[in-house]
């Protein structure tokens, strides 16, 4: 059974907070991160926050499209994510971080494609390119682990 208007509205706002959240650790961890090993990740953190910014304005516009409103920062749901390390140089941390955010990224889709089925085709299909990306971003960083942890 399809979920109610309401309750597709909740998921994307509950994905809206966590493409804001994945925002803010990536740009910290973007600037943050320091030796010669973690300068690819730093670039790759940076490309992804233009990303991730995107998605949630995609995800914000549809929000409003059926009707909801896009939450401001005093509610915003934040802290479902691992935070930047304190040590600047825990390059692995901060992969196995991004991991945990992709993966929660694609949990979260993935329920609201099924959510949506027969019913909301353009929140699915929605979903459905953002899962994509989100994926796409987890094999990218899978590959960054293998690497680091055969150092």
């Amino acid at each position: 059974m399809a979920a109610t208007r309401e309750e597709v509205v909740q998921l994307l706002t509950e994905s809206y907070s966590m493409e804001l959240e994945t925002i803010m650790n990536y740009l910290a961890n973007s600037i943050n991160l320091d030796g010669v090993r973690a300068e690819e990740i730093k670039k790759s953190l940076a490309a992804d926050v233009t990303e991730e910014l995107l998605h949630a304005q995609q995800l914000g516009q549809r929000i409003k499209q059926l009707g909801g409103r896009v939450p401001g920062s005093m509610n915003v749901k934040l802290g479902g994510q691992r935070q930047p390390p304190a040590e600047s140089t825990d390059v692995t941390g901060v992969i196995e971080a991004v991991i945990e955010a992709e993966q929660g990224a694609i949990a979260q889709y993935r329920k609201i494609i099924r959510a949506t089925e027969g019913d909301d085709y353009v929140t699915q299909d929605l979903c459905v390119r953002l899962l994509a990306d989100e994926e796409e971003h987890l094999v990218l960083f899978q590959g960054y682990l293998k690497e680091y942890r055969q150092k």
